[in-house]
């Protein structure tokens, strides 16, 4: 056998096991996935990110506020958003921009969210706070620490001060400012009450518990869907399966965050989780 043959051969053989690598898969086109700062939106778009780039996608996580994602989805900007809080909490935007959007399968199912306390503060309904007021003083009045302005809980919890009747200012914040004044209170054993939502990571590392809510104000538990602009599962309808076969529990969401959180960044927090659970994460490419 010649040498020219000998190197042809190796040429195949190598160009052969290289085909179905990520290399290989390279340039299956852009993907743009409108990330807001919400910690399982955080943990789940980097771990699409990753899983969608091992594909051959290149993607890009593009932060905004819940409003701007929606109108970017609507208006071709974005690709998708991975939350979408339904029936009640997203209502409002979804209403708004339904026409120009597809919503696909919930990933997880059985949400909360309300006013959480610690479970030290001797409270345990929203409209027992009044009573409690003194308490939960900040800047001179009893505040409830918040989050995004704009967004559908901090809505909700408007709605919640007016049908209860609570002498309370709502701050608004961010995911993690809000958490931050939650662990500063929790370090000092102060009273403190935050706008929150499960999944969260929260709930693993404090002692909390939601507010009743005897009007029902914040609904009854959800579902977390995803969206897409209407034309993206023509052109990547492969993208539309796997990711219709994404589901994820509590626990699973939950040590995703943790890891994130252990972790000098959310990209390689999320690297890092997807390597311990390659058994779940292969069961949404199956199809």
């Amino acid at each position: 056998m010649t040498k020219i043959r000998i190197m042809l051969q190796i040429t195949i053989v190598t160009a052969a096991a290289l085909i179905g690598s990520p290399a290989a898969q390279a340039g299956k086109g852009e993907i743009t996935i409108g990330l807001n700062n919400w910690s399982e939106n955080i943990a789940v778009s980097n771990m699409w990110k990753i899983l969608l780039e091992e594909r051959g996608y290149d993607v890009t996580l593009t932060s905004a506020g819940k409003a701007v994602i929606y109108s970017g989805v609507a208006g071709g900007s974005l690709d998708m958003g991975l939350e979408v809080w339904m029936p009640k909490t997203d209502k409002e935007f979804y209403e708004r921009f339904q026409d120009n959007l597809e919503l696909h399968d919930a990933w997880y199912r059985g949400t909360g969210l309300g006013l959480v306390v610690p479970d030290y503060v001797d409270v345990d309904s929203i409209n027992g706070l009044n009573a409690h007021k003194g308490e939960f003083v900040r800047n001179g009045k009893p505040s409830i620490v918040g989050i995004d302005p704009g967004s559908a809980l901090m809505g909700l919890t408007e709605k919640a001060i007016r049908k209860y009747d609570l002498d309370f200012k709502l701050i608004g914040s961010s995911g993690p400012g809000m958490t931050a004044a939650l662990d500063r209170a929790i370090t000092r054993k102060k009273p403190v009450v935050v706008t929150l939502w499960n999944p969260h990571w929260a709930f693993a590392d404090y002692d909390l518990k939601y507010l009743d809510d005897p009007m029902g104000v914040y609904g009854k538990g959800e579902n977390i869907l995803w969206m897409t602009r209407p034309d993206f599962g023509r052109k990547h309808p492969k993208i539309l399966e796997w990711m219709n076969a994404w589901e994820m529990n509590d626990q699973q969401v939950g040590s995703l965050m943790g890891t994130i959180r252990e972790s000098k960044t959310a990209h390689a927090g999320a690297k890092k989780w997807i390597d311990a659970h390659r058994d779940l994460v292969d069961s949404w490419f199956q199809g």
